[in-house]
């Protein structure tokens, strides 16, 4: 694969190849992240019920480290029951790194700034949730709402915007942060496309980012099996201003759909921190008539070009974030789920981290809610 390990060059349009800049000697002295071993795999049932709500869609995963307390964002548009989150624990022992379980423990309906829930699915102003993140330092939610518009199949949608909501513990809205002209949903072919709007979200210490599934339409066409496409990560201080723009470099397709004229569906489906600069990501293809890829990379930000203010990246060259394979996740249970959530777990007693990652299962019984356990080495947080 074209983007399977870091590689140096000279930076030419996307309409070309974009190649990675060559990393700052203190990216070289960081260690990798790593995966050591498989801790296991639980299942949440299907269609099952919690507290008067339907359990399925989880999208979004994150843990408090202060509490243990686990937060799993639902992307059910009110098909079930209303925008909102759960929260449960994840039975990982520390000492050695079984995985045992996966519980509820409590639901909470997200709220608009009026206390009203967000509205269904096709009607003005609704919410389609896909990340989460416990924010330590102010103790408040963020969560990632990829927003609707109409595109050719779907002519009657109302433009929703994409946004990242602040909220507190009991779902009520606190905010959002300011989101960049150029991200904002239209009813034309301008800005990110429909279903590729804010998919992941990462919160720091000094920073929030987020990421958008696939490209903009000024940005070029979708990933084929010949051909890559960018994704823009956006990144924003503390304060809530936007500080830069990067390219996100997705992969072509790994195998065409079949039959060849057949649907693709392919982006980054969740970002982690591991630093101020350094990033898991969830790349996630969904093909048909083969079903889902998806790999795991670490990115970096560092030597990238600040592309914000840029309304096209199929023009003048840039340095997108550079990317180096992690893991295929396909090697672990198969076949491969709807890989979208992603959180650092408990350190273990070995000075492991824990990674989970987990599985949106469309509230379609062919597929599966399911949480893999990890331990790695490499990691910053937990």
């Amino acid at each position: 694969m074209a983007h399977s390990r870091k590689i140096t060059g000279i930076a030419l349009s996307f309409a070309l190849v974009v190649v990675a800049a060559p990393p700052s000697a203190a990216a070289q002295r960081q260690e990798p992240v790593r995966i050591t071993r498989f801790l296991g795999e639980q299942r949440i049932a299907h269609l099952a019920t919690y507290e008067g709500t339907t359990v399925g869609g989880l999208s979004g995963l994150d843990r408090d480290p202060g509490t243990g307390t686990w937060y799993l964002i639902s992307d059910d548009r009110w098909r079930y029951n209303p925008a909102r989150f759960y929260t449960g624990r994840l039975d990982i022992n520390r000492e050695t790194g079984e995985f045992t379980g996966v519980r509820l423990t409590g639901v909470t309906t997200l709220t608009r700034a009026d206390g009203t829930p967000y509205p269904a699915y096709g009607k003005a102003g609704s919410a389609d949730p896909e990340s989460i993140r416990l924010d330590p330092w102010s103790g408040r939610l963020l969560w990632g709402d990829e927003g609707d518009r109409p595109d050719p199949r779907n002519p009657n949608i109302p433009v929703s915007q994409s946004a990242v909501h602040t909220a507190d513990l009991e779902g009520r809205s606190t905010g959002e942060l300011p989101v960049p002209a150029n991200l904002r949903l239209t009813d034309a072919e301008r800005g990110p496309r429909r279903n590729f709007g804010f998919e992941g979200l990462a919160v720091t210490e000094r920073t929030v980012t987020a990421v958008t599934e696939g490209p903009r339409f000024e940005d070029g066409p979708v990933p084929t099996a010949e051909r890559g496409s960018p994704a823009r990560l956006t990144v924003w201080n503390r304060r809530g201003q936007v500080r830069g723009q990067y390219a996100y470099p997705l992969d072509r397709l790994p195998t065409p759909p079949k039959p060849a004229t057949g649907d693709a569906d392919s982006g980054v489906s969740e970002i982690l921190p591991i630093d101020e600069h350094r990033y898991l990501a969830l790349e996630r293809s969904w093909i048909q008539g083969v079903g889902y890829r998806v790999k795991l990379y670490e990115i970096d930000v560092r030597g990238a070009t600040n592309v914000l203010g840029r309304d096209s990246l199929t023009g003048d060259p840039y340095w997108p974030v550079s990317k180096r394979l992690v893991h295929n996740l396909g090697d672990f249970r198969p076949p491969v789920q709807n890989l979208e959530s992603m959180s650092w777990g408990p350190r273990l007693a070995s000075g492991e981290c824990t990674l989970v990652i987990g599985s949106d299962d469309n509230f379609d019984g062919s597929e599966a809610t399911l949480f893999m356990a990890f331990a790695a080495t490499g990691c910053r947080r937990g």
